[in-house]
């Protein structure tokens, strides 16, 4: 009997998880962070990527024959469907048709870098004109233990890695917070990285940022696993365990 006892306790306390397993960013305090100018970097559009490209000028007019709806551009209250389906595909060639100026391209250029190439060649046409480029596909995927999974679409150029597990809900009791993957392709090369977020050094690095089809795994820590397949939760755990000692109890009697 006291030797179930023993093993009871020893168990429990195994359970237990300390506050350094939990606690994020336990040494923000000592770290010297670098400038976002530093660390942050924008997004180069892929293969598949659409573009929501608007152009504006002094003479509204001279801008019609450059655009494939009339007037798209002063409607702000467009959804974000919509603009998919109206908006430049990337090809498989990395280019996108612009009307009149033909094939353009874009792929491993950022937005940035695109708009200044189409105001150079619209320049020829149109007095000052301005453009204004969007990737309105970004997403990314979150699996593992948050509270919601999933892939999510942004219209933001820019998110944080905390700012994507929070639209996951946050991570799980269940997570293992020392060890999220993140899979990254940029161009034709994969990338892997494991982020501690107990920790802060990952935040002077360009994984602060998520990028457009980053996937993000939150492993499950080690009583998760060993549960898996055996007890579902914690509670149902206990409901056994207290079953096994009442029986244990009524026999000994």
């Amino acid at each position: 009997m006291k030797k179930f006892v023993l093993l009871l306790f020893s168990f429990l306390l195994l359970s237990c998880a300390s506050r350094k397993d939990i606690v994020y960013y336990q040494d923000i305090d000592q770290r010297e962070f670098l400038s976002i100018e530093e660390i942050n970097s924008h997004p180069k559009i892929q293969i598949n990527d659409i573009l929501s490209i608007s152009t504006a000028a002094l003479n509204p007019e001279s801008v019609i024959p450059f655009s494939f709806n009339t007037g798209e551009n002063n409607n702000q209250n467009r959804q974000v469907e919509l603009l998919k389906l109206t908006g430049y595909l990337v090809n498989s060639e990395g280019e996108i048709n612009f009307p009149q100026l033909g094939k353009i391209n874009v792929k491993g250029k950022t937005t940035q870098e695109v708009q200044t190439i189409l105001e150079e060649k619209l320049s020829i046409y149109i007095k000052d004109p301005t453009v204004n480029i969007r990737i309105i596909n970004y997403k990314f995927t979150i699996q593992g233990e948050v509270k919601q999974p999933g892939t999510f679409e942004i219209i933001e150029e820019n998110m944080t890695l905390p700012q994507a597990l929070g639209l996951a809900g946050d991570l799980t009791i269940n997570a293992r917070r020392d060890n999220i993957i993140i899979y990254r392709q940029e161009g034709e090369e994969r990338e892997v990285k494991r982020i501690d977020l107990t920790q802060t050094d990952w935040m002077n690095t360009d994984y602060f940022f998520v990028k457009p089809n980053d996937i993000i795994y939150v492993e499950p820590n080690n009583p998760k696993v060993k549960s898996a397949g055996f007890v579902g939760n914690v509670g149902t755990l206990l409901s056994v365990v207290s079953i096994l000692f009442s029986t244990i109890v009524l026999l000994v009697r």
